[in-house]
Parts: structure tokens; C-alpha cells; sequence
């Protein structure tokens, strides 16, 4: 019986049912010829409880729209401003307070008349401060804003009946309330850079120059920082340590542009990179220095010229180039001109082979015949006046400031001039010198070397020499032929002496300790016949010039620049 009564519900069910969807409705409809009631029956559960919940669902939804309103205000309408709905406006009248206050961000924030009021003042206090703003919309001065309508905007009021506020004026209120919002961007404020200290913090010293504890008074503005190329760490000057010389041979300035004749000149551009090189090749050299492949940048040969001396202006803008000639040559960098000058009218010297350059660029002062010093103008390049000496001369020193020239000869005596009289203002022996040789004055003016032909250089204190002192600092026997060229490094800590006649016959000076370094030369490193050296503008290269045509260049590690 059981079986018979399933098959006839199975062979006389027919179903026809058409579903349609829409979101979450769904219907369901079942037609039966001989149809069953039970199945009418779970198809209406059914869809009364997929009826039951999409109204909870609607509702959910509901109840969070309404939360998220209340929280973060009108998020699915936006609402334009200066219009908005009457009726919204009705609605939110009595649910709404007049100003909002998030206290969960910061419980000290607040929104009310007076912080608003200060926080406008502040922001057009800076914008005074700041200076006239370089382009001004005139329409915010046209446009206005209904405050009084837009619920969000209602805690911009000042008075609880303001309405109509002027664009600027909307402006200004909108930057109070973000400056009284948002604290954190006190940095971005010009005059906020004060640090601030504990009352509790006693480590500071007033005797010894430390902060108080209120603060710092007088820190440097940060924008001060922009305003300068100067390093943002200042490392403690160290002195150079006697005895032993930190140094490392590098590549040769001349590595790839050699001479086969004796290099006599070799100076440091003031800009430190340049290498000016001169020899008897006759050839003129600048060579770009990096320590590494020191390319040639540019070459100039002079056909009737064997360079014995050539050296920089120092304002860096001409190249001065003697022999033995009666004419000497001038090198225009800025436009790459060689012009030729000499000799002097009512002057017949044969050769103006050595010359020295004043500090300030504006004389040159050339060994003369008999005694005689001739003063040459760097502008014009004639004579413009004369000093004479009781000897032949042999060497001249400028001191910095181009106020006095030295100079030594054949009577072992040491002269003074002042270059503003053009007269000699003393005259002082040499402690043991027969004959001087070379001169040197230190960039602080405060100390200066004499060389002479036994190989004795003395040290003297130039004030105390002036003042008639005769007894040298120190005198130095490191050398047993003629001195022919002595320098003093940037800082007067290193004086390098040197003979040509004598292989590796060069030493460096310790200037503070009045000692000879150790280490230099090198027994593995030959200097050769040294003929000239230099040492760079900020003391980080010394390059030595030699009778084999070589360039040589070495780093001083103790000091980091160039």
C-alpha cells in the first residue's frame, strides 16, 4: 500500500515553477494536478522566514546608518554648502548641540569661543609675520557661507545667532579649528623651535656657559640651516700629532702627461682641484686632481719660454709664466689668452725668472739686477716702482695681508719693507747664514722661515725679529746643501724644506713641536732631485715636483679636505 500510494504522488506530481529574482526576493510557485498539501506547507515556512529575516536585516542596516551619522556626520547625502533641506534643517534643530567636541582623540581639546578666538589671532599674527602672500583670490571676499544652516559647520559660530559669515572669514575659522584639532603640527610653525626643559633637570652649569633651565634663549632659527653651505656637524679642530705623518702615496699628477725635462713649478688652484705644472719643457700643464686618474685638462707650449717659474693670482683669475728671458707671460683663464709683457722701460735685466705674487692680487714683485726688487702692476703690467737692497737678492716673501715684502741676498741679511711707504722698515742678520736662499712667512703672519746656500733654515718669530730679536725659534740642520724652496701649510702646523741637489733631500717640519717628522721621506719612496712642491688650499694633497719630469701627489690624512 505504501508503495503504490508514493508512485501515484510521483507519477501524478507535476511541477511548473518560475523563479524570479530581485535583491533577496525570491517567489516561489508550484502548481500540482494531484497535488500534495505538505509540500504547500514547507514552502510557505519557507518564505516566511526568509520574509522574517530581511526584515531584521533591514533594520540592522537601519540602526547603523543612524550610528554612523551621529559619530561622523551626513556620510551617505552630502551636504552642499550655504543649501541644504528645510526639513533636514527642522529635523536636526533639536538633536544637534550647538558645537561638537571629540574628546577621545584628546581630552584637552576644545572648540569654545575663546580657543577659536586665540587660535584666529595666532594664524593672522603669522601671516603678518610671514609677509604679503603672493597671489590673493579676489571671489573670497564676493562668496559667503550660511553657517547657521549646515549642521557641521555650526561650530564655527562665534554667536549663537550668526548666520552669514564673508569667504575669508570662513577661511580664517576653518584654519583655527584645524590648528585647535590637530596640535601635532606645531613644527610647521617658524617661531615654535624652542626646545623646552624640566624645572627638575639641575645638570646644566651657569658658570660654564650651560643652558639654564628654563630653556635655550638664544638657539639658532632652523631655517638658518638652508642658508648656509656649511657643514651641519662642525668636527673639533685636532692638532696635528709630531713624530710620525699620516700619508699615502697616490697616482701621480702627471701620470699620463710625464716630462722628460725637470719640473720647476707646481701650484694648487684656490678651488683645490686644479694643478697648475711648469718645467723646462716649456709646456704649461693644468691637470684636474681626484687622487685617481688626475685627467690633463688643458696644455699651453710656449715656444720661446722654458718656464723656471709660473704660479696663480690668488683670486685664481691669471697665470704669471717667467724664464730666463727679459719678458715674461700672463695667462688670462677667464679668456684663454696668452699675453706677453717686458721688459720694463729704463730697465735692463736679462732675466725675470723669479717673481713673487702679492695676497691681494694686485703686485708683482721680480728679482732685479744689483739689488734692485721690481714692483709690477697685475693690471697693467708695468713697473710702478723699485726697492733696493745692499746685496744681490735671492729670494722675496709676501706676508698675507700684502702689507710687508721680505727679502734676503748675498749679505746674509733679511729686510723688511713696508709696501704702503715703499721703504725698507728693518734690516736684520740671519744667525748663521753667509748667503740666503729662500724665504717663507706663514698665512697667520706670525712666524717665517729663512733658508740659506749651508742648508740651515731658521725659525723666527717675525714681530720679535722686527723688534730686533736676533735669536731664532729653532734652527734646522736636516738639510746639508742649499735650500732652494721652503711652505708653509694652510694651518702653519707643517713647513716643508727642500734642496734640489741632493736626492730625496726634502723634509717636512713640525711646526708646534719644532721637530722633524719621522716617516718622510719614505726609504721605499724615492723623491728623486726634488725641485718644487705645494700643499693644497685646505692641506688634504701635497704634490712634489722632481728633476725627472714626475709630479708627485700624496694624501694628508689628517686633514679630510682638500
Amino acid at each position: 500500500m505504501e508503495l503504490i500510494s508514493s508512485n501515484a504522488s510521483v507519477n501524478g506530481l507535476k511541477k511548473k515553477k518560475s523563479v524570479k529574482k530581485k535583491g533577496r526576493d525570491v517567489v516561489v510557485e508550484a502548481e500540482k494536478e494531484n497535488g500534495d498539501s505538505g509540500m504547500e506547507i514547507v514552502l510557505n515556512e519557507a518564505n516566511e522566514r526568509k520574509k522574517r529575516k530581511h526584515e531584521i536585516t533591514e533594520a540592522e542596516e537601519q540602526e547603523m546608518k543612524q550610528l554612523e551619522q551621529s559619530l561622523f556626520g551626513s556620510l551617505h547625502h552630502p551636504i552642499k554648502f550655504g543649501k541644504h533641506d528645510a526639513e533636514a534643517s527642522d529635523e536636526s534643530d533639536n538633536e544637534c548641540p550647538l558645537f561638537f567636541t571629540d574628546n577621545s582623540a584628546n581630552s584637552t581639546l576644545s572648540a569654545h569661543k575663546e580657543d577659536l578666538d586665540s587660535s584666529e589671532e595666532n594664524i593672522m599674527e603669522l601671516e603678518k609675520k610671514q609677509g604679503k602672500p603672493v597671489w590673493v583670490d579676489d571671489e573670497e571676499e564676493k562668496i559667503t557661507v550660511d553657517i547657521g544652516k549646515v549642521r557641521k559647520l555650526r561650530k564655527l559660530r562665534k554667536v549663537e545667532d550668526e548666520t552669514v559669515i564673508s569667504g575669508s572669514a570662513y577661511i580664517a575659522r576653518l584654519r583655527a579649528q584645524h590648528a585647535k584639532m590637530n596640535p601635532g603640527t606645531e613644527w610647521s610653525q617658524p617661531n615654535n623651535y624652542r626646545r623646552k626643559y624640566d624645572d627638575d633637570d639641575d645638570d646644566s652649569d651657569p658658570e660654564n656657559g650651560a643652558a639654564a633651565n628654563n630653556g635655550y634663549q638664544d638657539l639658532v632659527d632652523a631655517d638658518d640651516i638652508l642658508t648656509t653651505n656649511e657643514d651641519l656637524v662642525s668636527k673639533r679642530s685636532v692638532k696635528l700629532l709630531p713624530r710620525i705623518l699620516e700619508f699615502s702615496k697616490l697616482v701621480n699628477a702627471n701620470v699620463n702627461y710625464s716630462s722628460d725635462a725637470p719640473i720647476n713649478s707646481v701650484q694648487f688652484h684656490n678651488n683645490a682641484e686644479l694643478l697648475l705644472v711648469g718645467g723646462l719643457d716649456r709646456t704649461l700643464k693644468f691637470f684636474q686632481i681626484d687622487g685617481k686618474k688626475n685627467e690633463l685638462v688643458q696644455s699651453i707650449f710656449l715656444e720661446d719660454c722654458p718656464i723656471r717659474k709660473a704660479a696663480f693670482l690668488p683670486d685664481g683669475s691669471q697665470v704669471i709664466v717667467s724664464g730666463r728671458r727679459k719678458f715674461a707671460y700672463s695667462l688670462d683663464l677667464m679668456e684663454a689668452k696668452v699675453n706677453k709683457f717686458g721688459p720694463f722701460i729704463g730697465r735692463d735685466e736679462k732675466s725675470l725668472e723669479s717673481f713673487e705674487v702679492s695676497p691681494d692680487s694686485k703686485t708683482i714683485a721680480f728679482i732685479g739686477n744689483e739689488g734692485h726688487i721690481l714692483l709690477a702692476s697685475v693690471k697693467t703690467k708695468e713697473m710702478i716702482g723699485t726697492l733696493k737692497m745692499h746685496a744681490a737678492v735671492r729670494s722675496l716673501a709676501f706676508t698675507s695681508d700684502s702689507k710687508q715684502l721680505l727679502s734676503s741676498g748675498e749679505d746674509g741679511r733679511i729686510y723688511v719693507w713696508d709696501m704702503q711707504k715703499m721703504s725698507c722698515m728693518h734690516i736684520g742678520v740671519d744667525e748663521g747664514c753667509l748667503k740666503g736662499t729662500a724665504l717663507c712667512v706663514s698665512p697667520d703672519r706670525s712666524l717665517f722661515a729663512a733658508g740659506s746656500n749651508s742648508g740651515v733654515v731658521n725659525l723666527y718669530n717675525r714681530e720679535q725679529f722686527i723688534n730686533g730679536t736676533k735669536k731664532p725659534l729653532k734652527s734646522f740642520k736636516n738639510l746639508t746643501e742649499t735650500v732652494d724652496f721652503m711652505k708653509f701649510n694652510v694651518d702653519a702646523q707643517i713647513l716643508a724644506i727642500g734642496s734640489r741637489r741632493m736626492r730625496n733631500s726634502m723634509r717636512l717640519v713640525h711646526v708646534p713641536t719644532m721637530s722633524v717628522f719621522e716617516n718622510w721621506p719614505r726609504h721605499n719612496h724615492s723623491l728623486q732631485y726634488p725641485c718644487c712642491m705645494d700643499f693644497s688650499p685646505r692641506g688634504g694633497f701635497m704634490t712634489v715636483g722632481n728633476a725627472a719630469g714626475k709630479v708627485l701627489l700624496f694624501k694628508l690624512h689628517h686633514y679630510t679636505k682638500a
